[in-house]
């Protein structure tokens, strides 16, 4: 009996000494009629359930927490003015440049989306304190980044300060002795006059920071800064051309940014049977079926991830009318496995993500 027991491995050892059979294993049961599954439980194309809570950070303009399974990230939206004098060559947006293109280029020039992720110390095992920011960090900033642009996701027009000469006449003539008042009152943000003058933007300031990590970080930074600016509310603000400055009014109410659509990014992970799939390769070119060589892996873990070489990620959009379903979005690194045929497939499983996170949102 002693020597029985000390050859007996529990999942948790298993799992550390082999972890690649033990996950094919899982997905490849020995008993027929017994269903895959992952090691954590769930399909292979179950991703975990999505909670958001909005408004977390009372001094941000907007907040939100993202948590699907143990991956945790937190998302606060803070806006600081930028006049147009201190942008290096800085034009004039031509009458009528409220297309999406030039709305885009706009906010891409003079950098008013500003994300940056951080991966708290403890978050994961190996994220250890005192160490310089990471690679994932630094990658998942610039993919937010591009996607922020790339997705039409916020116009311009909700970022723009205005100077109006025809508000300050007005006001002038109806200048009483309080010129605290006058400053208040007189807002020349909604007044739509061609003389009105472009001075100042609000520059978005989008910090993420996640305090634990279990794999698909992106997806869940990603949904926590949709949810964010779909929170924000930004002051009032004008440009008072006597102080030259931007001023904005406490009497009226913060305004909420205009998002369009609601983008939501799915990613999955193959994790392929090494030992089967060069014999599978042999024997595809007769047959053309790489059955049970690979698994697509929706939302992995961080132990999942570990053990996949190729992931792939797509982002889609249903929130027309039509209910057609936009894809904004797809990525993929490493590993031939993903073609066509798999990708329209992953798609589908995209849409029905999409709408886990709408019940949400």
């Amino acid at each position: 009996m002693a020597t029985q027991t000390s050859q007996t491995l529990s999942s948790a050892v298993y799992a550390k000494l082999s972890p690649h059979p033990y996950l094919l294993a899982n997905l490849q049961p020995s008993v027929p009629g017994t269903p895959a599954s992952r090691t954590n439980g769930r399909q292979p194309t179950q991703a975990r359930p999505p909670f958001v809570n909005t408004a977390s950070l009372t001094h941000a303009h907007g907040s939100a927490v993202v948590r699907t399974g143990d991956t945790t990230v937190v998302c606060g939206v803070r806006g600081e003015t930028l006049a147009t004098s201190q942008i290096p060559n800085y034009r004039p947006p031509p009458p009528g440049a409220d297309d999406d293109t030039a709305s885009t280029a706009e906010l891409r020039e003079y950098d008013l989306l500003v994300p940056n992720i951080e991966l708290a110390t403890g978050c994961a095992p190996e994220y250890l304190p005192g160490v310089p920011p990471t690679t994932l960090a630094q990658t998942l900033s610039t993919r937010v980044y591009s996607l922020l642009h790339s997705s039409g996701l916020l116009d311009v027009q909700d970022l723009r300060i205005y100077h109006d000469p025809s508000a300050d006449e007005a006001g002038a003539e109806a200048e009483g002795d309080d010129e605290h008042m006058q400053d208040d009152d007189i807002d020349g943000v909604g007044i739509a006059i061609p003389t009105r003058e472009v001075k100042a933007y609000w520059v978005l300031y989008i910090d993420l920071l996640f305090v634990s990590l279990d794999g698909n970080p992106f997806d869940a930074a990603w949904a926590a800064v949709v949810a964010a600016l779909r929170n924000t509310k930004l002051p009032h603000a004008r440009w008072d051309a006597d102080r030259e400055m931007v001023l904005c009014s406490r009497r009226e109410a913060p305004v909420p940014l205009s998002v369009s659509g609601l983008p939501v990014a799915c990613t999955a992970a193959v994790f392929t049977a090494k030992d089967r799939l060069k014999q599978s390769q042999s024997q595809s070119s007769r047959s053309g079926d790489k059955k049970d060589s690979f698994w697509i892996l929706v939302d992995p873990d961080r132990f999942e991830e570990s053990l996949c070489d190729e992931t792939v990620t797509v982002v889609v959009d249903r929130s027309d009318k039509s209910e057609d379903t936009r894809i904004l979005g797809i990525s993929k690194s490493g590993g031939t496995i993903v073609g066509q045929e798999v990708m329209r497939r992953f798609v589908k499983v995209a849409e029905g993500r999409w709408q886990d996170f709408k019940k949400v949102l």
